[in-house]
């Protein structure tokens, strides 16, 4: 079973910047496409930035040049860089695994707001 832990997430100010770390459990992490979610209040869970297991990497086009997806196959973990941060930005992040299957975390809360 894989368990999926995301952190760092809270509240910034308009152009600050934030960096998300998610924790993967078990064996099957060097081997899985990483990607990052994001679900604002009203809206539909959104592709954020996706990385393979090969290093491919893709990102939405609302967050192209500001946010960086990056992953460290030794430490079982990926991260989101975010810098530049909008109040459009806010929602709760999710950490995505894809193995086989897919397995999500319990989400973090990034709100951007002055």
């Amino acid at each position: 079973q894989v368990q999926l832990v995301e952190s760092g997430g809270g509240l910034v100010q308009p152009g600050g910047s934030l960096r998300l770390s998610c924790a993967a459990s078990g064996s099957i992490f060097s081997n899985s496409i990483m990607g990052w979610y994001r679900q604002a209040p009203g809206k539909q869970r959104e592709l954020v930035a996706r990385i393979s297991s090969g290093g491919r990497i893709a990102y939405a086009d609302s967050v192209k040049g500001r946010f960086t997806i990056s992953r460290d196959n030794a430490k079982n973990t990926v991260y989101l860089q975010m810098n530049s941060l909008k109040p459009e930005d806010t929602a709760v992040y999710y950490c995505n695994l894809i193995f086989v299957r897919e397995y999500w975390g319990q989400g973090t809360q990034v709100t951007v707001s002055s």
